[in-house]
């Protein structure tokens, strides 16, 4: 049986080639819709199934994107990468999903690779504080988009929540509780200042100075995951130690709750606890953890059209940062401060 070509198809529609090449790469913008739904008829009723690689050679195009994701194990990373995957099948792109583990050497490995394998364009998590492998795709007119996090001397498409605000909801939460000492417990910022690490820390010391409250610095309680339960016992052992905890996010999060369990701590009688990022097991902790949810989902959709308009437009986008807001999502964590206080 002959295969069937895209010759065939505008034959049997009474269009030209190039606008079946048009229909199937959904550029309809010049078409009307009478023609659209010919077409689409045509290939249903020849059961046409078009080369995508080779269309994707012809056009310079592989349909194929690369995300490189800081640490997978992050709950907003786990839904961003669920929300870009959907959007991108929708528009008929395959997804490659690489995993840098906070390592800069992982991500530069990676996007390597991915640029080897001719990916159409990439969504990354960034690591590192090495502009160089970024700057030399900006230059080249590569469709570049940041999530979560920022790079210094790069000027691209940067999708993140407002770190300052999801601090400041914390905050009036636990101020509302008639709260005064509140620690804030998060993973080092690190060598490359990761931009939720170093902006949340910041935007603590800025609440506490805006809420008139003593600044202590056995308060801020940073420590890796695995020495955050060490961490957590010194800061709980202080002569005053505090009586709301921010977790920064939800590895911090987790790790409190560990220790809370080990330690048979009752939350939020002996403390009351806030969440930044709003994992799943936050919900079903015993008693459910208020959190500040990050909008994850849609961060991914819309870094996914982003990334999408990058790939059809020719011409230079001009570099914005979206900056998401979150939600206050009030459960049974937090109760009124101890009146000693």
């Amino acid at each position: 049986m002959k295969k069937l070509t895209i010759e065939d198809v505008a034959q049997k529609a009474g269009v030209s080639k190039s606008t079946v090449s048009q229909f199937l790469n959904k550029r309809y913008k010049y078409m009307s819709e009478a023609t659209r739904n010919r077409i689409s008829e045509v290939i249903d009723e020849l059961n046409y199934q078009p080369n995508g690689l080779a269309r994707g050679l012809k056009r310079n195009r592989t349909n194929t994107v690369g995300v490189v994701v800081g640490d997978i194990n992050y709950s907003l990373s786990i839904q961003c990468i669920h929300a870009i995957e959907n959007e991108l099948q929708l528009s008929g792109n395959q997804v490659m999903i690489c995993n840098a583990d906070e390592n800069p050497d992982k991500e530069n490995k990676y996007v390597e690779t991915l640029m080897a394998r001719q990916v159409d364009g990439l969504i990354v998590f960034p690591t590192g504080d090495d502009p160089s492998t970024y700057q030399r795709l900006l230059d080249e007119q590569y469709p570049l988009v940041f999530m979560d996090r920022l790079m210094e001397g790069i000027a691209t498409q940067s999708l993140l929540v407002d770190n300052e605000m999801a601090v400041k909801m914390a905050f009036k939460e636990f101020i509302r509780h008639g709260h005064e000492r509140i620690a804030l417990l998060t993973l080092p910022a690190g060598r490359y200042a990761i931009t939720p690490r170093k902006e949340r820390a910041f935007s603590y010391r800025r609440a506490i100075e805006e809420a008139g409250l003593e600044w202590r610095e056995e308060y801020v309680c940073s420590a890796p995951r695995e020495e955050m339960g060490e961490a957590l016992e010194r800061l709980l052992s202080l002569p005053e130690p505090p009586t709301a905890l921010l977790a920064a996010n939800d590895i911090a999060l987790a790790e409190m709750l560990k220790y809370a369990n080990r330690r048979s701590m009752s939350i939020p009688r002996d403390l009351s606890v806030i969440g930044i990022d709003d994992a799943e097991y936050a919900e079903i902790y015993n008693p459910a953890i208020t959190t500040v949810r990050q909008p994850a989902y849609e961060m991914g959709v819309q870094a996914a059209k982003i990334l999408l308009a990058g790939i059809e437009d020719t011409g230079t986008s001009v570099p914005i940062t979206y900056r998401f807001p979150p939600t206050l999502i009030q459960r049974q964590s937090v109760q009124a401060a101890p009146k000693s206080e």
